[in-house]
């Protein structure tokens, strides 16, 4: 198969999708990589260690769609690139279909086979490729929140972790699963009291056992919601439901009872945000203020971290594609987890919770459809 590396074109995205190990594992095992020229850079890979293990440079994003039977990438297609992709082709990605209609209506039209890293789920409801993002943005959502609540930046000017005599910062986080738990982790480290609201009583006992003392776990409701969010000096928003829109928890009358000044970090923003005044933003102008609550809703926060993130992403990703390019995307379906991958087929949507986020049919589709 003939596997295309792009360079990234969204703003401040400066991750790609593999690292020279894995492309020549992709080589070793028999196919072709068209990597475009500077497409590592921001993650600190050279076109030379692209193409000591073999691959192929070329100069133009264009030439990669054209030559690609699976184009591999780190975030979605942008408008720009639509006209590229091509029927029967496979897009290898992170798509967030849900809270993106033009894309999926990009992807119908043309007929591309969309595999999306955050749908692939085993049968145990763990989300491995999402994983280490969630682990990267969950743990940098404390350290953005903790920044943004300085005063430069219209924060209330808080130190979570305050100072002896002092009275520490408050710090809630709605939905424990990978993003709760690593912000958790970040927000218990620096000294903040830590609140981790969530619906799943084995995820609290969990988080319970963890950390003992050092957090308090509630039942996610509304009551809840907004008695912690009266004390809150950071909001992490954590909630996920695969493949489908985030729930909206935090409404626009909420952000009257919480401090002035406080912060909100939407995790969730690539699926819609649980927040109703959330907005996607980038890396290079964060934040913004709405009824004095500051609101950091950066679309993709890993990219921020871009060496980490690119070999934590890449590690994760790489068997699937690996699966995808050697026994074709039939045979590899076969594997129930990719099988829930596949979000957009032959012109239909055929994942349950993007198609009803989107309002459209959706098609079930089997292994023996492909």
């Amino acid at each position: 198969m003939r596997i295309g590396i792009l360079k990234e074109i969204k703003r401040f995205e400066n991750r790609v999708a593999l690292t020279p190990d894995g492309l020549k594992a992709i080589i070793d095992a028999g196919h072709t990589v068209y990597v475009e020229k500077g497409a590592g850079l921001g993650a600190g890979i050279a076109d030379d260690d692209y193409l000591k293990q073999g691959a192929t440079i070329l100069d133009h994003h264009k030439e990669i769609f054209e030559k690609a039977d699976m184009v591999y990438k780190v975030k979605e297609p942008l408008p720009a690139e639509y006209e590229f992709l091509r029927e029967g082709q496979i897009l290898y990605a992170y798509l967030h279909l849900a809270a993106n209609k033009d894309l999926a209506c990009a992807l119908l039209d043309r007929k591309v086979t969309g595999v999306a890293f955050e749908t692939i789920q085993l049968s145990d409801g763990h989300l491995p490729l999402l994983e280490p993002m969630s682990e990267v943005a969950g743990r940098l959502s404390v350290q953005e929140g903790a920044k943004y609540l300085e005063k430069t930046y219209g924060g209330e000017g808080v130190l979570l972790g305050g100072v002896p005599g002092v009275a520490r910062g408050n710090v809630v986080i709605i939905g424990g699963g990978t993003v709760g738990l690593n912000a958790a982790e970040m927000a218990v480290g620096i000294g903040a009291n830590v609140k981790i609201l969530d619906i799943d009583k084995r995820k609290m006992q969990f988080l319970d056992n963890l950390f003992g003392n050092r957090v308090e776990t509630l039942y996610s409701t509304p009551g809840n919601i907004e008695r912690s969010l009266a004390d809150a000096d950071l909001v992490v928003c954590a909630v996920l439901i695969p493949g489908g829109s985030a729930p909206k928890l935090i409404k626009r009358r909420h952000l009257k009872i919480m401090k002035k000044g406080a912060v909100i970090v939407d995790v969730a923003v690539d699926q819609g945000g649980c927040c109703e005044t959330t907005h996607p933003t980038y890396h290079d102008d964060p934040i913004f203020i709405v009824d004095g609550i500051v609101h950091y809703c950066v679309a993709n926060i890993p990219g921020a971290v871009p060496v980490t993130s690119t070999w934590a992403l890449a590690e994760a990703t790489l068997p699937y594609a690996i699966e995808i390019a050697t026994k074709g995307l039939k045979e590899a379906a076969k594997d129930e987890p990719l099988l829930k991958g596949i979000n957009t087929f032959k012109g239909a949507v055929t994942h349950p919770q993007v198609a009803s986020s989107l309002g459209v049919p959706y098609k079930k589709i089997s292994q023996d459809d492909l």
